[in-house]
């Protein structure tokens, strides 16, 4: 299908955990330690093009039969790690989440409701024999959840203007770290909220992980939704940053000030998603 694998698919971000090799048990370890050692290893464009392929038979393959054996590597100090992509978890995942997000005339013409009852008695049965499966990504299209930002601090930023590619990285306990700082600050300042809640849920996660993990943000294909002048001065993990540490200090002005700068940056984006 070469009219697909020459296209750019955007509009989504990333989330991910790259775990250190120890991990993982046996027989997973050593694939992984082979896996690692290829010249070279697909990219999330990659995935993406795969997944984009399964929708255009009739009918459609919403989820994978088989779950992949591909995964994202990386090195931190020395130590190998990887990030599974769990392609089939995740397709069940962002099943259930699409059903909450288009009105049901549309999602029966995207995906027909035999084709996604069968899908969700497949990943039911799954549940069953592996209770304790999580997704190593987590994705989100036309947007960045806040809560993802609170992971980072600014000095651990990463632009390359050439990608363009645009993202976050910080040891596990880092992220860990911020989450509880941050999730203290909302609680003793303000009522709960999605912002809580969302933390929440984000900290549950990467407390299934290892220690040594390593944490990325990815802004993925969202870098092509934001003008190049716009994405070079993005400093939307600064901006959460200084945000909870108004709030801590009792300064409500200017972590109003800090929020309004975020939404700006962010509704040319959202505006892109509606006219779509």
């Amino acid at each position: 299908m070469p009219a697909l694998s020459s296209v750019l698919v955007p509009y989504a971000a990333y989330l991910r955990v790259y775990e250190p090799l120890a991990a993982f048990p046996e027989p997973e370890r050593s694939h992984w330690a082979r896996y690692a050692r290829r010249e070279t290893t697909p990219t999330a464009q990659d995935e993406l093009r795969r997944s984009l392929a399964d929708l255009l038979p009739t009918p459609p393959v919403p989820v994978p039969v088989h779950e992949s054996a591909d995964a994202f590597v990386t090195e931190v100090d020395g130590v190998v790690c990887v990030c599974p992509w769990r392609t089939r978890l995740r397709g069940w995942l962002a099943l259930e989440e699409l059903a909450e997000q288009l009105p049901a005339p549309l999602l029966d013409a995207v995906l027909p409701p035999v084709v996604r009852g069968q899908a969700a008695a497949d990943y039911e049965q799954w549940r069953e024999r592996n209770p304790d499966a999580r997704p190593w990504i987590r994705t989100s299209v036309w947007q960045i959840p806040v809560r993802w930002f609170a992971l980072f601090s600014d000095e651990e930023r990463e632009y390359e203007p050439a990608g363009p590619v645009l993202r976050y990285r910080t040891p596990m306990v880092q992220a860990r770290r911020r989450v509880a700082r941050a999730l203290k600050t909302l609680r003793e300042t303000i009522d709960e909220g999605q912002l809580t809640e969302g933390l929440v849920d984000v900290g549950r996660w990467l407390e299934e992980f290892h220690p040594r993990s390593l944490v990325e943000l990815d802004y993925g294909g969202l870098v092509h939704a934001l003008p190049g002048p716009q994405l070079a001065e993005d400093r939307s993990a600064a901006d959460v940053a200084e945000g909870i540490a108004a709030l801590r200090a009792g300064d409500g002005e200017g972590a109003g000030e800090a929020y309004a700068r975020l939404v700006e940056r962010w509704r040319a984006v959202r505006d892109l998603q509606s006219a779509n």
